[in-house]
């Protein structure tokens, strides 16, 4: 494990000071957990001492933000979280195949921007989460043995259905009135998504994130999924504000819940047992979390 870490190390460093002598200084990464995007910005300036001609001072002032911006996106890459406890920077330590992969991902990595600032050349690249090409394809697995979602917890009144309504100045929560009277099962259907409203809670965005009840048992997971739809368009989404989450993947109809905690590592949310059993209930009538319809509201 020592070695791989210090084989890992190496090669970050390495492609941090391949262009050290033309002038990279600083870096900025972060990641857009609502876009789903990892952006990596780096700088160079001119050497002037190795390069005399204006032109090749300036190029070398690029090529040392790349090297930057190329070294940025790794970190920035490694420290994601996949599970509550594992990066994507243990699975590269873990796994060489994950490892190649990643390091082949980066340096494949989209320029999208690049200019002049006060001296010093800009780079700024992206990569996607997920998709194809994305750093899902090289971290997440797309074997595995699909389970069904679980049954709604017997002898448990499912909580009432509720939604949101939005005009033009505010989105709130309110309980939904049906215009139809529950099926056999007790589901009303119709039901578009699901938002999971964890705001002031510090949620932790992860990639495979896991839905709970409050007595402990896992309601959604990637073990219940299509792991080909999970690399493609991510188990959930993530938004900042109502709005923005009625607009994204829950569709025009979602049902919302408000989680009561957040357990290993602030990464799964944590419904009432009432409430996961109405989200049991509705997906069982129309579908949305098979089609990965979830958003979580931080």
């Amino acid at each position: 494990m020592r070695t791989k870490k210090f084989l890992l190390t190496a090669a970050v460093l390495m492609l941090t000071l391949l262009f050290s002598t033309v002038g990279a200084f600083a870096a900025d990464g972060s990641v857009d957990w609502e876009r789903g995007v990892i952006t990596a910005k780096g700088y160079g300036v001119p050497n002037t001492e190795k390069f005399r001609n204006p032109v090749q001072a300036r190029l070398s002032a690029r090529e040392a933000a790349k090297a930057s911006a190329y070294a940025e996106l790794l970190a920035t890459l490694q420290g994601i979280n996949v599970e509550a406890t594992t990066t994507v920077e243990n699975l590269m330590l873990e796994n060489q195949t994950i490892n190649t992969s990643v390091q082949g991902l980066v340096r494949n990595a989209q320029i999208v921007d690049q200019y002049w600032e006060e001296g010093a050349y800009c780079v700024v690249m992206q990569m996607p989460m997920y998709g194809s090409k994305s750093v899902a394809t090289a971290v997440l697995p797309r074997t595995t043995v699909k389970e069904p979602i679980p049954a709604p917890v017997p002898n448990v009144q499912p909580s009432p259905p509720t939604t949101i309504t939005t005009t033009t100045t505010t989105t709130t929560t309110i309980p939904s009135v049906p215009s139809t009277k529950p099926s056999s099962s007790g589901a009303y259907g119709g039901y578009t998504g699901v938002i999971i409203d964890c705001r002031g809670m510090n949620l932790n965005p992860v990639m495979s994130p896991v839905i709970r009840n409050d007595q402990g048992s896992p309601i959604y997971g990637y073990k219940n999924l299509n792991p080909d739809l999970i690399i493609e368009i991510g188990m959930a989404s993530y938004a900042s504000d109502m709005r923005s989450a009625a607009a994204q993947r829950a569709g025009s109809n979602p049902l919302v819940f408000k989680a009561v905690r957040l357990e290993e590592h602030n990464a799964y949310p944590v419904l009432t047992t009432a409430d996961a059993n109405r989200l049991l209930i509705e997906n069982n009538a129309s579908g949305f979390l098979e089609k990965l319809n979830v958003v979580f509201l931080r």
